[in-house]
């Protein structure tokens, strides 16, 4: 195999020699475990099951309007837009590439999160700081660690938690003023 160019290398391993049947074999396989832990480390997490009860579609049957859902992921957004669409629901539901950390949140009255828990504690700090009183937040998979929930629905995987605002910020007030709640 001859360079095509002056300066050019050989497609294949150093000094120019070609990659071969096995060489090829190796550098498929190579690259199949590549993607697979790619896939395992940045994707998979946003692709396991999400419980029915926190899907943007399920909180628009629901009643929950404007269903907005936001997420950085371009693969996940596309998975979203795609089960809006074959649930029927394209253009009643919206999925929007925005960083939740940099949205407005002041005018929601929902809010689901299927967040990770490291993740709670400055959300926890956002939702205090933007949400109105009356707005109820549902996390699924992982509670807030530092707030009581209202109520709780299902168990295990299916679990989800949900909090007042009003009372978060009762509760939160209560023990920054030492009052045993």
């Amino acid at each position: 195999m001859e360079p095509e160019e002056p300066g050019e290398a050989a497609w294949g391993r150093p000094g120019g020699e070609a990659l071969g049947g096995r060489g090829l074999l190796e550098l498929a396989v190579a690259s199949g475990v590549a993607a697979w832990a790619t896939w395992a480390a940045l994707l998979m997490p946003g692709f396991r099951r999400v419980p029915l009860r926190l899907q943007v579609v399920e909180a628009y049957k629901q009643g929950l309007r404007p269903a907005v859902g936001y997420e950085l992921n371009p693969w996940l957004l596309c998975l979203a837009n795609y089960r809006a669409w074959k649930a029927g629901y394209r253009g009643k539901v919206s999925f929007l590439k925005k960083d939740l950390w940099k949205v407005n949140l002041s005018d929601c009255y929902n809010v689901i999160v299927f967040l990770a828990p490291s993740v709670k504690p400055p959300l926890a700090a956002k939702l205090l700081a933007e949400l109105p009183d009356e707005a109820r937040v549902v996390a699924g998979r992982f509670p807030f660690p530092s707030w009581t929930p209202t109520s709780t629905l299902g168990q295990g995987l299916e679990q989800v938690w949900a909090y007042d605002m009003k009372e978060v910020r009762r509760v939160a007030q209560s023990r920054a003023e030492g009052s045993p709640v």
